[in-house]
C-alpha cells in the first residue's frame, strides 16, 4: 500500500479505468488518494483450492470445528523504500500514510489468495500493525486503524497499474482490498530482528509469539494476530530492546 500513479486525480484515474473495461464497478466511493501499493509478485502463488484446503486444517486447529476462527487484530506489510516496477514507485511507508488526506488509504495490490481472504475477513474498527518490508530493517512501525471493510481493488483492472491482473474479469473479480486509517507510530520501532528472538524463545518454552504467522507465514503480507500476539508485541515497545 504505499504504495505515484497519483499524478492525475483520484477521479481521473478511475474513469479512465472504467472506459477501458466498460463496467461500472460498483464501488460507492472513490478509494482515498494515495500511492503504490506493495507488490505480492514475491510471495509464492497460490491456488485457491490448496487455500481452502489449508484453511480448514487450520480451523480444526483453532477451535475443533469446521468454523472459521475469527481474529480482530492484523498485520500488513509494506515497503518504506523506493523500488520501481513498471516505471511505479512501489514506496509507501507508514510516513506516507500519515501525510496522506484524512490519513487514510485503500490497502491495493495484494495478489496472495490468503492474504486477501485475511482481508475479507477484517472488520471496521479493527487495529493492525504497519509492518515495514523489504527493506534495510524491516520491522514493526506503528499501527493503523480499518476504517473500511473489503471491496473491489479496481487496480486488477487498470493496464497501466502494477498490479494489473488480466485474468481477473470485471463480473468476477479476484482480488479485493481494505481502507486502512494511520492511528499512530509505536513508541519505538520493533524490529524483525527482535520479534525472531521472542519467537525462537516461545517456541522453545512457551510463550506468545510461538505460532506468530510472521515466522509461520513468513511470505505472507497480511497476516492475522491473536489478541495475545498483538498486546504482547504491543508491549514491546515499552521495554528496552531485547
Amino acid at each position: 500500500m504505499s504504495y505515484f500513479r497519483l499524478q492525475k486525480s483520484p477521479q481521473q484515474h478511475e474513469e479512465e479505468v472504467l472506459q477501458e473495461i466498460q463496467l461500472d464497478l460498483t464501488t460507492s466511493e472513490m478509494p482515498p488518494k494515495k500511492k503504490s501499493r506493495v507488490s505480492e509478485k514475491t510471495a509464492k502463488p497460490v491456488k485457491e483450492d490448496d487455500f481452502a484446503k489449508e484453511t480448514v486444517g487450520s480451523k480444526r486447529k483453532a477451535n475443533g470445528t469446521t468454523g472459521s476462527p475469527e481474529y480482530c487484530h492484523w498485520l500488513m506489510k509494506s515497503e518504506p523504500e523506493s523500488r520501481f516496477e513498471n516505471g511505479i514507485d512501489m514506496k509507501f511507508g507508514i510516513e506516507d500514510l500519515k501525510s496522506l488526506p484524512d490519513q487514510t488509504s485503500c490497502w491495493d495490490g495484494v495478489r496472495n489468495y490468503q492474504a486477501r481472504n485475511f482481508m475479507r475477513q477484517m472488520k471496521e474498527g479493527q487495529l493492525a500493525f504497519f509492518y515495514h518490508s523489504n527493506c534495510k530493517e524491516p520491522g514493526i512501525a506503528g499501527v493503523m486503524k480499518i476504517r473500511k471493510e473489503a471491496y473491489v481493488d479496481h487496480t486488477q483492472f487498470d493496464k497501466k497499474d502494477a498490479h494489473f491482473d488480466a485474468s481477473s474479469k470485471p463480473d468476477n473479480p479476484k482480488w479485493s482490498m481494505v481502507d486502512v486509517h494511520y492511528q499512530r507510530m509505536t513508541k519505538r520501532f520493533i524490529p524483525l530482528s527482535e520479534l525472531k528472538k521472542y519467537h525462537q524463545k516461545h517456541s522453545s518454552k512457551g510463550g506468545p509469539l510461538k505460532d506468530m504467522a510472521l515466522f509461520t507465514r513468513a511470505r505472507l503480507s497480511v497476516q492475522p494476530l491473536t489478541t495475545e500476539e498483538f498486546d504482547f508485541v504491543l508491549s514491546l515497545e515499552d521495554e528496552e530492546p531485547l
